[in-house]
């Protein structure tokens, strides 16, 4: 059974967030109110609420030699979509923090780049070569 997942993240500003997700990343815009935002971001939904800056300090860790922060969340989309999302992200001036390709010509190989949203949120999309090896074991 193919399930959604909610996620929500306090934010600093409804109307940045709007910009990022909706008119950056052409996310669809949910249910909303002054102070709170649905997005739409590929069939799962995100709530954010106006509430000030989010204060988690966690390490990051090091992956083939990239630096990736240990607190992110992400997308996981087959290989188109995940290409005209990353043509869309180059299009509309959003900078990436990280591209990087794990385990390579292994089980679970993918490739994933991480955005920064305007809360400071790391946000990772990856696409798998193999898409029925998301869980696999290496």
């Amino acid at each position: 059974m193919a399930s959604k997942f909610h996620l929500a993240l306090p934010c600093l500003s409804i109307s940045k967030v709007r910009k990022f997700y909706v008119d950056g990343l052409g996310a669809k815009e949910g249910r909303s109110a002054q102070n709170w935002i649905d997005i739409d971001l590929f069939g799962n939904q995100m709530t954010f609420t106006k509430s000030g800056p989010f204060n988690f300090e966690s390490k990051s860790y090091s992956f083939n030699g990239e630096i990736l922060p240990s607190f992110h969340f992400g997308i996981i989309l087959e290989r188109e979509d995940w290409l005209n999302l990353k043509h869309t992200v180059t299009v509309n001036k959003i900078p990436l923090k990280s591209e990087i390709q794990f385990l390579n010509g292994k089980k679970g190989e993918h490739e994933s780049f991480f955005i920064e949203d305007p809360n400071g949120f790391t946000v990772e999309f990856k696409c798998f070569t193999q898409t029925d090896q998301v869980f696999t074991k290496a």
